[in-house]
């Protein structure tokens, strides 16, 4: 699974509101929304973003591996 997460975090370090991204910087609001609950966005949505941000992809998002949020069961 892709988190958005560190996007978020991105924002906040730089002092960036969701307001001053849709206001200044063209960024559609649906596309905020698409990140706030960690759908899927393209790869050059991606790259705009770490431009804008003048980050890097791993300030953008994470992949976290289904795997590891599973819970453990105990087989009979």
């Amino acid at each position: 699974m892709i988190s958005y997460k560190p996007f978020f975090q991105t924002l906040r370090e730089r002092n960036i509101s969701s307001y001053r991204l849709v206001t200044y910087y063209n960024v559609n609001r649906s596309l905020l929304d698409r990140l706030k609950h960690d759908r899927p966005i393209n790869t050059t949505t991606i790259d705009d973003l770490c431009k804008l941000l003048h980050c890097r992809v791993e300030d953008i998002l994470v992949f976290i591996d289904d795997a590891e949020n599973e819970t453990p069961t105990e087989e009979n």
